[in-house]
């Protein structure tokens, strides 16, 4: 499948998902993306005839630094900057100081599997969460109503992002994992070798489960994090929790179900 806006990698709209209560999810309301710092002038101007007048960057600040995001000039479009921490694989280098390969490997070895990554993200994730979801119920642009979330390979912050909104929304939870899978045919290829030679180049081993972490989207591993969002009561009760009011979360049901 091509991205949506060209020079990026996984940008999709999660409209036409069908939904449990039958139906499907409306297109035009809840947009997905990598960074949009590859985005050619073609894929801008995309960007800029949708409907999306929010979008969410989930990426730390020293990733926004190292590949800012480029935003189309003929119309605005807020960004609202919701950085979560878990999910963001920067090099063990990153700090500038040299680390040696034993340092390197005892890091890597601490690696979370991508379903701690997830339920860790969720965990802490929660108010974070809920003001995304709140964007999307309350659009401040009548105009251009739609949110774009993204992070760096748009698989895991925004992968778990969608995966809640969708399934609170009432998305089936089949089509809910597949979306997420589809993630990692689209960085197949170009995007994967592409960051796994800069990870090389910083003098970050290979290693088997640093391969998975950065480039797959294995679909246990966002049934983890649904799973335990089931544990919690449900992605509804999550988002309460996070401080969603029930206001909010009819909103965002009526925005992505109708």
């Amino acid at each position: 499948m091509s991205s949506l806006f060209a020079g990026t990698y996984n940008a999709r709209d999660t409209g036409g998902m069908p939904l449990a209560s039958g139906g499907t999810t409306r297109s035009g309301v809840l947009y997905r993306s990598d960074s949009l710092g590859t985005a050619s002038d073609a894929g801008l101007e995309s960007l800029a005839s949708t409907p999306i007048g929010v979008i969410v960057d989930f990426r730390t600040g020293p990733e926004r630094e190292q590949a800012p995001d480029r935003l189309p000039v003929s119309r605005s479009i807020t960004v609202v900057e919701v950085p979560l921490l878990e999910g963001a694989m920067a090099a063990p280098t990153s700090t500038g100081e040299p680390v040696s390969p034993e340092a390197m490997l005892a890091a890597l070895s601490q690696l979370p599997t991508m379903p701690e990554l997830y339920v860790g993200m969720l965990r802490h994730g929660a108010a974070s969460f809920a003001q995304v979801a709140r964007l999307v119920a309350e659009p401040a642009d009548a105009e251009h109503p739609a949110v774009l979330v993204h992070c760096t390979a748009g698989k895991d912050r925004t992968g778990v992002a969608t995966a809640l909104l969708l399934d609170a929304a009432g998305a089936e939870r089949e089509a809910v994992v597949a979306d997420y899978a589809l993630s990692g045919s689209n960085l197949a290829g170009e995007w994967a070798d592409a960051m796994l030679a800069r990870l090389a180049a910083a003098g970050v081993p290979a290693l088997p489960q640093l391969t998975e972490l950065v480039t797959t989207t294995p679909r246990e591993a966002i049934e983890a994090a649904l799973g335990w969002l089931d544990e919690q009561g449900g992605s509804a009760a999550y988002l309460r929790a996070g401080g969603l009011s029930e206001e909010h979360l009819d909103g965002l049901r009526a925005q992505l179900a109708g």
